[in-house]
């Protein structure tokens, strides 16, 4: 039996798989609840809304980008960052294809709100495009803000379409050539 202490953890384990799989909107409390193994009423303990356990998702999802974002400039090459990052996208295909980006499909799913979460959401993205921007500053090109914006729209309209398309296929062949553009660089 899980420690009591575990319980917070599990429920925002169970509320980041499961709002990246059906939505935030068609997840539930009682969904999260039962994925987590935790009773519905001690929810309520850790979380007082569904809203709330999405901020904490959200935190998480954050603190993971950050993760990735030190693991991709072990290298302190800007380009060689930058291919890193594209590279750990390629061996999520299959997941992004079935279920999209876990924070470009929050991302989309909360604009279409006037909720809170949504410049929290936001605020996501803004830091992809801000440490793209920050490799082409280092690379040594002007107008970085511009490019790290391209850099990342270009990664989340791959995953988009490809999520839409459900084709890890083309999502990975399409990464694979933002490689060979960023090379070229």
């Amino acid at each position: 039996m899980p420690r009591t202490s575990d319980k917070r953890d599990r429920l925002v384990e169970a509320a980041k798989n499961l709002i990246h799989r059906q939505g935030f909107h068609r997840t539930t409390l009682a969904d999260i609840a039962d994925e987590s193994e935790v009773p519905l009423g001690n929810v309520y303990y850790y979380f007082k809304t569904k809203e709330d356990i999405c901020e904490a998702v959200l935190e998480e999802r954050r603190l993971k980008l950050q993760e990735t974002f030190d693991g991709c400039c072990k290298s302190n090459q800007p380009k060689q960052n930058l291919i890193e990052l594209v590279n750990k996208i390629i061996k999520s295909s299959e997941k992004i294809a079935e279920h999209g980006c876990i924070i470009g499909s929050l991302c989309q799913e909360l604009d279409k709100t006037k909720s809170p979460l949504r410049d929290t959401a936001d605020k996501c993205i803004q830091e992809h495009i801000d440490w793209a921007s920050k490799q082409f500053r280092k690379m040594g090109y002007k107008k970085t803000s511009e490019l790290g914006f391209e850099f990342i729209a270009r990664l989340e309209g791959i995953m988009l379409v490809g999520h839409a398309l459900h084709e890890p296929k083309r999502i990975k062949s399409q990464l694979r050539a933002t490689c060979k553009w960023i090379e070229s660089l």
